[in-house]
Parts: C-alpha cells; structure tokens; sequence
C-alpha cells in the first residue's frame, strides 16, 4: 500500500481549514432531518443505507471502477466529508488516506467510524501457492506487503459474519448520531444480519460440494473465502494489485495453476492486469470475473446491485471455476 505523501497532507489540512470556513454552523440532520453519511468501500455504503433507511442520506467518496488501496481524495471531497454527521471507513488498512483523513478531520463536527473496529482480521493469505522453488521468494514478498497491512488481510468485508460486526459498529454510530431513530436502525440492524448469516449458509452450502477448491485470481484479496470456506486462493498479485510478481514468480505461479488443473482467471470489474492475461494466455485458461466490492462499476450503480446481489453473483462465478 502507498504510503500518504506530505503533499496530500497538506491538501487534507487545508481541506479541513477549508471546511471550517465554510460550515454554516448548521449540520446537515437540521438542514433536511436526516444524517449526511461518506463512506469508503461499497459494503459500508450499502450497509449503513439498509440500516439508516430514509433518516440517513448516504455517499461514498469512492468513485466507480476506485481501487481502494489507491485513491486519494480531492479538496472538495475532504470539504464534503467534514461538513457530514459521519465519516465511515473499515480502518482494516485497505484505504491509503483514510487514517490520516480520520487524524485531520477529528476537530470537526464529524464521527469518525472505523467499521472493522473490534474484528479479528485473518493473517494475510498473499501469494498463496505452492510452486517450491517460487514459493520462499513469494513468502518473502508477503511478508513485506504483510507488514504494511499489519500482516493481516483488509478485505474483511468478503466474510459475511465478520460483516454482521462491521454492520453492527455501524448501526451503534447512527444511533450515537441519531438517538430517536434507535428503533428504526435496530430494526434494519436485525434485517441486515439475518441476511448476512443466509449468505454465508448458501456459500458453505454451496462451496462444500465442490470438489476442486484451488482459484486462481489476479489479486489476493480473497482470504476470508480461503479461511470460512475452504477456498485456496493462487493469487497473481498481492493484497494490492500494485505488488507485482517477477518472472520467477509468475513461472511458478502458472506450474502451480497447472498442476491444479485450473481452466479459468478470475479477474476483477475495478483492476486491469496484463499479468493476469499472461498468466491465462500460457495456460490456455478463459476468464471469468468477480467484483472485490471495493467500489462498483457504473452499470452496476445503473442496475441497483447490492451487498448481496454481488456476492451472489461471485457465488456463482466460484461454482463455475471450481466445477470446470
């Protein structure tokens, strides 16, 4: 993950300068009765819209197609963000700017949130392979990307239970921010979680009937699948699709495709990668395609995809790359 620049420290404090002088003094819950809400990745967007309903107005700062582990947010944006009620992020290390946003936003009238706050995250699955002569090498390249992330995997929102605590934090923030809407968000709050543990069913139900467990995907951001499911990710890049293997490493990386007998690369609706294409082109593989649900793309806006339609929808993609 890129480290935050002096450069954008600075736009984030004149941002907050700048908001400061342009706050009318009145938050927006007076303006028009409901909470102002920016958030970062899609989950936390869709999530707090299902818990607050219509008392909260929602938006994420990420716009479509974002890598979440690359963004960085414009003046405007900062500007927007400290005039809201409350600012959610996962606070798991996928958003780059995120930490220092929550540091130079915090004399302003906005509720910081980190919606991972509390999880146990799981220990970075990254470059998980098993070519021997590549394997210390990536091992080693896991662990530097893993120190970065605190040696564990932000893509913690792909586990539906874990999400059950991260939509949880989330209704405990609007409550704090809206105490006479307790009983509307508990009530969404429980909707949300019965739903959260009807996925992870269809998923175990699901992907325990498959015989073949090994994926190969161009990044590896799906280690709560590998840890809840049984799912073995073979990841081309690492926890950011920045980290970039070497030619040793994509050598190794196609003998352990191989060897698993893999006919598919599971590419991602917000990453391009040439790597990835190389990979496919060498072991003659067809491409299927996921969404990591760090932002969505603009048809999927158009079409209202949610939470739950996306996760459905990569459900089916891992029947088909498991299954063919």
């Amino acid at each position: 993950m890129r480290k935050i620049g002096f450069a954008l420290i600075l736009l984030l404090a004149a941002a907050s300068s700048l908001a400061g002088c342009s706050s009318s003094g009145e938050t927006n819950e007076a303006k028009n009765g409901k909470l102002k809400i920016y958030t970062t990745i899609f989950p936390l967007e869709d999530f707090t819209k299902k818990i607050g309903g219509n008392l909260v107005e929602v938006e994420s700062v990420y716009p479509p197609n974002t890598d979440a582990h690359s963004f960085e947010p414009s003046t405007k944006t900062m500007v927007k963000i400290a005039e809201g009620d409350a600012f959610i992020y996962t606070g798991a290390g996928i958003e780059g700017f995120a930490d220092k946003a929550a540091e130079t936003l915090k004399n302003e009238d906005v509720e910081i949130v980190k919606a991972a706050e509390g999880i146990e995250l799981a220990k970075s699955a990254a470059h998980s392979h098993e070519g021997e002569a590549g394997h210390d090498e990536h091992s080693e390249e896991a662990a530097h990307e893993g120190h970065e992330h605190g040696d564990t995997d932000p893509h913690v929102w792909l586990d539906p239970i874990r999400s059950i605590q991260m939509a949880e934090n989330i209704k405990n923030a609007l409550v704090k921010k809206h105490p006479e809407g307790k009983e509307t968000f508990e009530k969404n709050f429980a909707e949300l979680k019965a739903n959260l543990e009807k996925l992870d069913k269809e998923y175990k139900d699901t992907l325990s009937k498959m015989d073949k467990k090994e994926i190969l995907v161009s990044h590896a951001a799906y280690g709560y699948w590998q840890e809840r499911y049984g799912i073995e990710q073979i990841s081309i890049m690492g926890l950011s699709a920045s980290d970039e293997p070497s030619q040793k490493q994509i050598s190794s990386i196609i003998k352990d495709a191989k060897a698993h007998g893999i006919k598919h690369v599971i590419f991602e609706k917000n990453i391009s990668s040439k790597l990835s294409e190389i990979v496919q082109n060498e072991i003659g593989a067809t491409p299927l395609t996921v969404s990591n649900l760090e932002s969505v793309t603009e048809e999927d806006a158009k079409n209202s995809e949610d939470y739950f339609s996306l996760m459905r929808k990569n459900l089916e993609t891992l029947k088909i790359a498991l299954t063919e």
